[in-house]
């Protein structure tokens, strides 16, 4: 008995040592392009990701995020600069996959991807309404030659959405540019900012080098421009609150009903507590 308890102290000791160091990678997560991005997006009157998140879901409902470890080991931010999970709005289970601005502009890398359609395919196989908080650069140009076809993957992914009857939502919170821009232009409701919310494939300095025409934002991707001329927006908010509190009005009228039979009994009790799974995991 003594070398399984010295065992089970072992394993105990090595296992919490691990989720310690998960528990430091997981604050990584959360605090996005680190102190000074996290700053400068407050500076501008912006809300985090994850208070956007927040304010979207219903009070005190659960967030049950999805792989919040994405990219771990490689070269990119912990993350994968996008948040993704599944929560409660309106009384409606949605998949929610929301952009980081803080993490190089929100722009997505081959992680990013792998991570989003993971989101999408939960959603499609358990028929969840798919809202994507949209901040975007688009994509991470060094590692272009490796987005292309999965970026494209994901952009015919809310189109399968939608022709299947799964509503789509896209609440534009800044500037969408490049492959930002195909989120909203390819979901079923799009709310925009006005002043804030800019949608187009390039902005004015590409525009002058490509054409020689010189434009501006608003009138090439603006949110009033898109509301009121391209009707690329279906709602046009006043500020980010607004644009939350539409996207929620959205989804109670979409009168959502779950398929299926709900939960038919509490579960039954684990045998044994937690805490003992600690001493059970080899070292």
């Amino acid at each position: 008995m003594t070398i399984l308890a010295d065992r089970a102290a072992e394993n105990r000791t090595a296992l919490l040592d691990r989720l310690a160091e998960l528990g430091e990678l997981r604050a990584q997560a959360n605090l996005g392009g680190g102190e000074s991005a996290v700053a400068r997006h407050r500076a501008r009157g912006k809300l985090t990701v994850r208070e956007r998140i927040e304010l979207l879901l219903d009070r005190d409902s659960p967030f049950l995020e999805l792989s919040p470890y994405a990219a771990w080991g490689t070269d990119f931010p912990v993350g994968a600069s996008v948040v993704t999970g599944i929560g409660v709005v309106e009384g409606v289970e949605v998949m929610i996959s929301a952009n980081d601005a803080t993490v190089r502009g929100g722009t997505s890398n081959p992680y990013t991807f792998r991570k989003t359609q993971r989101a999408h395919e939960i959603a499609e196989t358990n028929r969840l309404p798919f809202i994507s908080l949209v901040e975007s650069g688009g994509a991470d140009l060094p590692t272009q030659s490796e987005i292309f076809i999965p970026g494209g993957r994901a952009f015919r992914n809310l189109t399968r959405l939608s022709s299947q009857g799964i509503p789509t939502v896209a609440l534009v919170f800044g500037n969408s540019t490049a492959g930002g821009a195909y989120v909203p232009g390819m979901s079923d409701h799009v709310v925009m900012i006005e002043g804030r919310s800019k949608v187009f494939l390039a902005g004015p300095p590409l525009v002058k080098m490509a054409t020689g025409e010189e434009a501006e934002d608003e009138s090439l991707g603006g949110a009033s421009m898109h509301a009121r001329t391209s009707g690329s927006a279906d709602h046009l908010a006043v500020d980010e609150l607004d644009a939350i509190r539409l996207g929620r009005q959205i989804v109670r009228n979409l009168d959502w009903r779950k398929a299926g039979p709900g939960p038919s009994r509490p579960a039954d009790p684990p045998l044994f507590g937690p805490e003992e799974l600690l001493d059970l995991a080899p070292a």
